[in-house]
């Protein structure tokens, strides 16, 4: 029997197993998903109050289209005698999707241990139980992008807030065109920003920046900058400067390897790539899936063709700015633009339980955000 297998379980992994299971119906073929955890983490989310509510089953998404979880590390992937090996076991493929995600990039500077973050579920509980219970306190995060934003303005809520940014302005791979109203939104809810510096020590107690100054402080969050997992390393190929993989139209990596999710860069569109993100994870994922079963059991492929470009920061009590287009022009602000943003998180939740409803989802490979 054929056997597809499928390395990471999140937006992409758990996407591309269902999707693969579509594919099957009836048909003679192994589908195994590999992945240490039991849950799939809505990383889009651990910026939230309560991080543990961000977190969904796997079994709920996987036993109901009988799909393997075998619950392991993977550390090496052999493309000549197809073979991941995860804990010390190999695990044979016929085809391979390699959806392992990305990891923050972490820096080299003195006190790093001390650093908290919101890249991992674990990651989250640790900064949120350390402030909870605390009045007043004072946060240092450090960068001013996507992931910044979302924890300075959220932490904001409840104390001081200096929001750390190397460049010389807020959001800087966001563009002009949300600039100002985050910079409103900032003012607002008082965080206070240092730009053009960085941290470069963290102290037992605060920090110290690049320029020499220092900002006692109750915690320091580093949210400065993604890579791709270095299982992309294992397969042959040219990569990004995040380290993804580039892929053809049907996502394939390597002849037998597909790739999805933040370890694979693919054309969003003519002139621009994917992003690290679920909007692009779930689609990638669902083709990915769908290509590698297809591939062994003489289904046509599909091109990757995801939906229009969106994004939808949530600025906490100043609401959220929603954008259309890699321009990103502002569409929606304050409450209107949070009322998206608590769809499109209501949105990103897989169905649970239903054969069913998660296959049919698993084919609805572009899903718009019709707003």
């Amino acid at each position: 029997m054929s056997h597809v297998v499928i390395v990471g379980g999140g937006f992409a992994g758990v996407w591309s197993a269902a999707a693969a299971a579509r594919v099957r119906g009836s048909e003679d073929l192994r589908i195994t998903l590999v992945a240490p955890g039991k849950d799939l983490v809505l990383r889009p989310r651990l910026y939230e109050p309560e991080p543990a509510r961000a977190t969904v089953a796997l079994k709920r998404i996987l036993e109901p289209v009988g799909v393997e979880h075998v619950r392991a590390t993977v550390q090496d992937i052999d493309v000549d005698d197809r073979v991941v090996v995860a804990d010390g076991r190999p695990i044979e493929y016929d085809r391979l999707v390699l959806a392992a995600g990305s990891r923050l990039v972490r820096p080299d500077i003195p006190g790093a241990e001390r650093l908290f973050d919101v890249d991992t579920l674990e990651g989250a509980q640790r900064l949120r139980g350390h402030l909870r219970g605390r009045d007043g306190y004072t946060a240092v995060v450090v960068g001013a992008g996507f992931a910044g934003l979302e924890v300075a303005t959220e932490l904001a809520g409840r104390g001081r807030v200096v929001l750390v940014e190397l460049a010389g302005e807020v959001a800087p791979d966001l563009g002009f065109g949300p600039r100002p109203a985050i910079e409103v939104a900032l003012d607002r809810l008082g965080i206070e920003r240092r730009l053009g510096t960085t941290v470069a020590e963290v102290l037992d107690g605060g920090a110290v920046l690049a320029d020499g100054s220092r900002i006692p402080a109750d915690a320091v969050v580093w949210t400065a900058g993604l890579e791709a997992s270095p299982l992309t390393s294992h397969i042959p190929g040219e990569r990004d400067r995040l380290g993804r993989l580039k892929v053809d139209a049907h996502l394939r990596a390597h002849p037998h390897v597909f790739a999805a999710g933040d370890v694979a860069a693919a054309r969003a569109d003519q002139d621009h790539w994917t992003v690290q993100s679920c909007q692009h994870a779930t689609p990638m994922g669902k083709t990915a899936g769908h290509n590698a079963a297809a591939d062994l059991l003489g289904v046509p492929l599909v091109d990757f063709a995801p939906a229009p470009y969106v994004t939808d920061v949530d600025l906490g009590a100043a609401g959220a700015v929603y954008t259309r287009g890699w321009d990103r022009r502002i569409a929606l602000t304050g409450a209107e633009g949070k009322w998206v943003k608590r769809w499109i998180m209501d949105v990103i939740h897989p169905p649970l339980d239903d054969a069913p409803t998660i296959l049919a989802y698993a084919g609805m490979i572009t899903t718009p955000v019709p707003f």
